[in-house]
C-alpha cells in the first residue's frame, strides 16, 4: 500500500515538473524569443504594416478599407477597393460562399457591374472581376492594375488632378508578382488614395 502511494507520488510529482518545465518554456521563454526576433529583424510586420500619414495611422497595408463617403456610398475622390462581405470588418472575415453558378451571386455581380461602370463612366464589359467581387477574406488589401486604370479619370476629376498624373501614381503603386511569379499584379488601395491626398493637398 505504502509503495503504491509512493509510486503515484513520485509520478505526480515529476508530471507537476513536467507541467511547470514546459509551461514556462512554452508559455513564456518561447513567446518572448519569438516575439523579440520579431520586434528586432521584422518591426513593422510585427506590428501590423501600419501606415502613417502626416504623422498618424492611416491603416494596415494588409487589410482593406472602406472609402466611402458620410451618406456610406463610394467617395468618387478615391480608387475603391473590392467589394467585402464584411464591411471590412478584420474580426468578421469570409467570403459569401455562394457557388458560381448560384443565381444569387450572378444577379449581384450583374448589379455590381452596373453600378460600377456608372459610378466610373465606363461600359459594364469594362468592368474587372475585381470590381464586382469580393476576395475570400473579405479585407484584401489590394485590386487589380485593371481595376485602377479604370477608376483613375474619376478619380483624377473628383479631384481636380490631370488624368495623366493619376495613371501615372497608379503606374507607380502596381507591383508585381511575388518573387516573380506568385499570384498577380496588385496595387494596394490605400497607399495609393494616400499617394492621391498627396498631390491633391487634402
Amino acid at each position: 500500500m505504502h509503495t503504491s502511494v509512493r509510486t503515484s507520488g513520485r509520478l505526480l510529482w515529476a508530471a507537476l515538473r513536467a507541467l511547470l518545465v514546459l509551461t514556462a518554456v512554452t508559455g513564456v521563454l518561447y513567446p518572448l524569443a519569438v516575439t523579440g526576433i520579431a520586434q528586432t529583424a521584422f518591426h513593422d510586420r510585427a506590428n501590423g504594416s501600419i501606415v502613417t500619414d502626416g504623422g498618424r495611422e492611416a491603416g494596415s497595408s494588409l487589410i482593406g478599407q472602406s472609402w466611402n463617403g458620410r451618406d456610406g456610398e463610394p467617395d468618387p475622390r478615391w480608387f475603391q477597393g473590392r467589394p467585402s462581405n464584411s464591411a471590412y470588418d478584420a474580426l468578421s472575415t469570409g467570403s459569401s460562399q455562394l457557388g458560381a453558378s448560384d443565381r444569387r451571386l450572378v444577379a449581384a455581380v450583374r448589379e455590381a457591374r452596373a453600378k460600377v461602370a456608372a459610378f466610373n463612366g465606363v461600359r459594364a464589359s469594362d468592368v474587372p472581376a475585381d470590381a464586382v467581387t469580393g476576395s475570400s477574406s473579405a479585407i484584401d488589401p489590394h485590386i487589380s492594375p485593371e481595376y485602377a486604370r479604370l477608376q483613375a479619370d474619376r478619380v483624377a476629376r473628383a479631384n481636380g488632378l490631370a488624368a495623366a498624373d493619376v495613371r501615372k501614381l497608379v503606374a507607380e503603386h502596381t507591383e508585381g508578382r511575388a518573387a516573380g511569379f506568385l499570384g498577380q499584379p496588385h496595387v494596394n488601395v490605400l497607399e495609393l488614395n494616400l499617394a492621391v491626398r498627396g498631390i491633391a493637398g487634402r
